[in-house]
């Protein structure tokens, strides 16, 4: 999907939030992060876990969306995940499986992701169908051309604060600061 990606000249706006098409959790009256992550690199997997941990301490009070970023050239899985990820989206179980691929992100193998779709008791017929999908890669597509096209999206993970990009850490102490009103 995304090599190493490198940005162009031009910056163009962060593509806005879809409600039917992005993967988005929490309350519309807090904070927005979106992410753009890929499910094998451990910078994300810290980000994923710092994110909760704000998730939990803010209460609820913040929105949380995720794009997907997987850079193939380094993680050889990232693809297969996102493409996990989207099949059980299919079945709406989304936020279930984006959990399971970053807490067993050294496990990432075929057998392990139908092994995931299984324990989540999703339609295993559907999901294989489903995760090699046209309409699948193309869901994950969209993500990584929206990233592209923002001019900012670099590697991963990348991170967005109401629409802004954010450069800074990303533990738990230093995005709560950077959510502070």
């Amino acid at each position: 999907m995304t090599g190493n990606a490198m940005p162009d000249d031009r910056q163009v706006a962060l593509a806005p939030l879809d409600e039917k098409i992005d993967h988005i959790c929490g309350s519309p009256a807090g904070h927005l992060i979106i992410e753009y992550g890929d499910y094998e690199c451990p910078y994300s997997r810290q980000a994923f876990h710092a994110i909760e941990q704000v998730e939990r301490q803010l209460g609820g009070n913040m929105r949380f969306a995720f794009r997907h970023f997987p850079l193939t050239n380094i993680h050889p899985h990232s693809l297969a995940a996102a493409a996990a990820a989207e099949a059980a989206a299919r079945q709406g179980r989304f936020w279930n499986m984006h959990k399971l691929l970053f807490h067993r992100q050294k496990a990432l193998e075929d057998g392990d992701l139908r092994g995931y779709a299984a324990q989540l008791g999703l339609d295993m017929a559907a999901f294989e169908r489903d995760r090699s999908s046209k309409a699948v890669l193309e869901r994950i597509q969209r993500d990584v051309d929206s990233g592209l096209a923002s001019g900012q999206v670099l590697g991963t993970p990348t991170l967005f604060i109401d629409g802004v990009v954010y450069r800074g850490r990303y533990d738990p102490a230093t995005l709560l600061i950077a959510l502070a009103p």
